[in-house]
């Protein structure tokens, strides 16, 4: 079969797009599926690893702690996340710019550092703890679901602010007027209008919290203590299996893989079923409010987006102090740094290296691909869509699980070296490339490529020298975000690391298994500067191309 000249380029990256995806997304899936139907040995097909599993209440708690903890953690994120998302879009709020930019930082601020400053700020042993105490004030356990729920809403309430901002902008300032003409309040119009208007805004975002509360492994490791949780004992299992096929731990991954599937398909047809749409002409003003709703309005604002950043300021300060074993003595001292960079450097160059490697393996192939399946429009581009998004409902444990079930015997071996981390840390980060990239392209002129091509050049060399280049400012955000969340990444990085090629993350997590405080703290403010000093430099480079 021919394929037409103007085409040949979508084919050749669609292609290669299916392949990578292929082998390392879809194969190692269907590994972990595989092996929770084989029994222990691999050697015969059964369900007596469902039953076996799912018959024990352990494991069921497990299940069923999870989605509380996670259905807790997303109602409670979208309820203070939403009236902020409100007061920011439409309220006279002072300071807005950099409310928006201090909300922003969790998202690449690693969760697991959060949920360790809770610890020493809360824990049994805590600072505050103490000092409540201290002042004849008892104060309950911050470990279980209490703990993890705090952790939850501090870390990803971003993620349902930042899009319902800006649905709240978007909103036809006619549907108000309309309302308020048939005499509805203020109030009342935001309640039965403006509301359901961005609720598919507020439900995108509710769902990113909802997934990662259940791939999440860092955060339960840290205060879970004896409570099961879905993707810790999934890593336990896998961890602990000696046979040849982990059907256990596969059984937990699959159930995990369906658990997030069905999320997605639930919000997927409760949206398809109604209409949002508004067909906004003009962006909607600022309403006029009294002084005092304006304090209120601005107090919350910043209590909200400070509280969030406390455990990361903890975490920095409480580095710099002194920790004999556990325990902390407020002596200022550079003894944890030097604990930590005096056995070796090679942890923060790993990191180093393996996000600097996933950020432009990711780049490389997810922009391609977000290019092909905004500009394409066939039935193959769509299935190169929905599969490149795929990743971002896979838990980081299950993909890891997955990557050394397929990878560790065979035609193609990739088990204790670091090219396994850089290929699972790509998978997991693809959604981010092709998303952002599709984005920018939809933003781009078909006629300036149909110029290119009519002048002489091929559709690969318009692609090179026309499109690449509008893309650079999103592109360049890509890079940033890829980068500052491998830098972080856990849930994937404890199954697959070996050996010399431990990171930052992996310290902290041997360092809290081992009670080394001290270390952890030290490691934790290293990982903060990495990951917040690329986002300073992107911010500046932004700033002075919008100045030039």
């Amino acid at each position: 079969m021919t394929i037409a000249p103007q085409l040949r380029l979508p084919v050749a990256i669609a292609t290669l797009g299916f392949l990578f995806l292929g082998v390392f997304l879809l194969w190692p899936l269907f590994n972990v599926f595989g092996a929770s139907l084989l029994d222990s040995e691999g050697a015969s097909f059964t369900f007596a690893n469902y039953g076996k599993m799912l018959g024990r209440p352990f494991y069921r708690g497990a299940i069923l702690n999870t989605l509380q903890i996670g259905v807790l953690a997303t109602v409670v994120t979208t309820v203070l996340a939403v009236p902020l998302a409100f007061a920011i879009a439409r309220l006279p709020v002072p300071g807005k710019a950099a409310i928006l930019a201090l909300a922003a930082l969790p998202l690449v601020l690693p969760s697991f550092v959060s949920a360790y400053a809770i610890v020493l700020l809360l824990g049994r042993s805590g600072i505050v703890t103490a000092w409540l105490q201290s002042v004849g004030i008892g104060f309950g356990s911050i470990y279980g679901t209490g703990g993890i729920v705090l952790v939850y809403v501090l870390t990803l309430y971003p993620y349902v602010l930042l899009p319902t901002v800006a649905a709240f902008k978007a909103v036809d300032v006619s549907m108000e007027e309309a309302a308020q003409g048939l005499g509805s309040s203020p109030g009342r119009a935001v309640r039965t209008v403006i509301l359901p208007i961005v609720l598919p805004a507020i439900l995108a975002g509710a769902l990113l919290v909802f997934i990662e509360t259940l791939e999440n492994f860092g955060v339960p490791f840290v205060l879970a203590e004896d409570m099961p949780i879905f993707s810790v004992e999934a890593f336990k299992l896998f961890i602990g299996e000696t046979s040849p096929n982990p059907a256990q731990a596969g059984v937990l991954a699959t159930l995990l893989i369906l658990t997030t599937a069905a999320v997605l398909v639930i919000q997927r047809r409760f949206l398809a079923s109604r209409r949002f749409a508004t067909n906004a002409r003009q962006t909607p003003p600022v309403l006029p409010i009294g002084p005092g709703l304006r304090i209120a309005a601005t107090a919350y604002c910043w209590l909200i987006v400070l509280l969030a950043l406390v455990p990361f300021f903890a975490i920095v300060v409480l580095s710099f102090l002194e920790f004999r074993g556990p325990v902390l003595h407020p002596n200022f001292s550079l003894d944890n740094f030097a604990v930590l960079f005096g056995r070796e450097m090679r942890p923060l160059g790993n990191t180093l290296l393996f996000a600097t490697g996933a950020a432009l393996g990711t780049t490389l192939i997810g922009v391609p691909i977000g290019y092909v399946v905004t500009r394409w429009r066939s039935g193959v581009a769509t299935t190169l869509d929905v599969l490149a998004t795929l990743p971002f409902a896979v838990a980081g444990t299950v993909l890891a699980i997955g990557f050394v079930v397929s990878f560790n015997s065979g035609w193609l071996v990739l088990t204790g070296g670091p090219l396994i981390l850089v290929l699972a840390y790509t998978v997991r980060k693809i959604p981010f490339a092709v998303r952002s990239a599709s984005a920018i392209v939809h933003q781009i002129d078909l006629s300036l490529e149909e110029a290119s091509i009519s002048l002489g050049r091929s559709p690969l060399q318009t692609f090179l020298r026309v499109v690449v280049p509008l893309m650079l400012g999103g592109i360049a955000s890509g890079i940033v975000l890829t980068w500052v969340t491998v830098a972080s990444e856990l849930s994937a990085t404890v199954v697959l690391y070996s050996g010399q090629w431990r990171t930052l993350t992996v310290v902290m997590f041997q360092a809290l298994e081992g009670g080394g405080a001290g270390l952890a703290t030290a490691a934790a403010s290293t990982l903060i500067v990495v990951t917040v000093l690329p986002i300073a430099l992107l911010y500046r480079l932004v700033k002075r191309y919008e100045l030039g």
